[in-house]
């Protein structure tokens, strides 16, 4: 079964009459009719009772045509419905992103892209790394906001930035008094960290590890907002990645960088190779890789 020959059927039934049908659908009368009577034939059934002025839909054939009536219109939606979605004018985009980036980074590719395409739903998934790889490969979002490094296998990536960490210090300590900070001054403080399934935490630690800093670990947090909270409390000090620095809180730490080769973190998007961005997650890439100048914390 052809979808023309659902559309000639249809035609006949609308016209009542071959000539005008075939008239209607573009086409010679003798090649409709050929395919009205292969239809027929697949059907087992006759569709129309035929005379030489007119043709009358069979109990079978008003059966049919409401069933193909119906096929048509989703058919005829179903390519609505994808030229929307290349016109970006309707559709829904979905971006994965860990909960480090996201607060940070999103709301103002956002919001340009809403306003440019309105007509198109953006659905986030704001998880950690491992989750996100897990729903890279199920095709379930159609790119990710990640930090390196992470398993890169069968997938594609692209730079969006990379960004100092900087320390984060409550408010009146004895090292916010210097501008610049040296690794070893963070031998004997204790250490605020995201949870270990954040790769941020992983980040911070690594970076001791290799200038053999062995900083006590006060607290451990989910959340970058709680962690700056309990640096300004004064339970230990931090690293926080620039983009989330708490320029003009109310309980701002007070951050500074480090001297010689800076922590820092590298964010991309990545998306399977398999399953290039649609134009939608494209245009959304764009917006991303032209974020605006790094945050960076006032001088104190």
């Amino acid at each position: 079964m052809e979808m023309h020959q659902l559309r000639y059927a249809v035609a006949v039934a609308r016209s009542g009459n071959f000539s005008r049908a075939a008239e209607q659908c573009h086409v010679a009368q003798p090649s409709l009719s050929q395919q009205i009577l292969k239809l027929e034939e697949e059907l087992g059934e006759r569709l129309f009772d035929r005379t030489k002025r007119e043709a009358r839909l069979t109990p079978h054939g008003e059966v049919f045509l409401r069933r193909a009536v119906r096929i048509l219109e989703e058919v005829d939606a179903a390519k609505r419905d994808a030229e929307d979605a290349k016109q970006l004018l309707s559709g829904t985009v979905t971006i994965g992103v860990i909960p480090t980036i996201a607060p940070y980074l999103l709301p103002k590719a956002t919001a340009a892209f809403m306003k440019r395409f309105p007509g198109v739903e953006i659905a986030v998934h704001e998880e950690t790394t491992a989750r996100l790889l897990k729903l890279l490969h199920g095709y379930e979002v159609d790119l990710a906001i990640l930090s390196t490094p992470f398993e890169q296998k069968r997938l594609a990536s692209r730079h969006l930035l990379t960004e100092e960490l900087l320390i984060a210090l409550p408010p009146g300590h004895t090292l916010a008094r210097k501008r610049s900070l040296q690794p070893r001054d963070l031998e004997e403080e204790r250490l605020i960290v995201m949870q270990e399934e954040h790769c941020l935490g992983d980040q911070v630690l690594g970076f001791c590890a290799r200038g053999d800093l062995r900083p006590g670990i006060s607290f451990r947090s989910a959340q970058l907002e709680t962690l700056q909270s309990l640096v300004h409390a004064g339970m230990g000090v931090s690293l926080v990645p620039a983009m989330a620095t708490r320029r003009g809180h109310a309980e701002m730490p007070v951050y500074r960088s480090l001297s010689g080769k800076k922590p820092a973190r590298t964010v991309v998007a990545a998306w399977p190779k398999q399953r290039p961005p649609g134009r939608a997650a494209s245009e959304f890439l764009k917006l991303l890789q032209n974020p605006g100048k790094d945050p960076r914390p006032a001088k104190q």
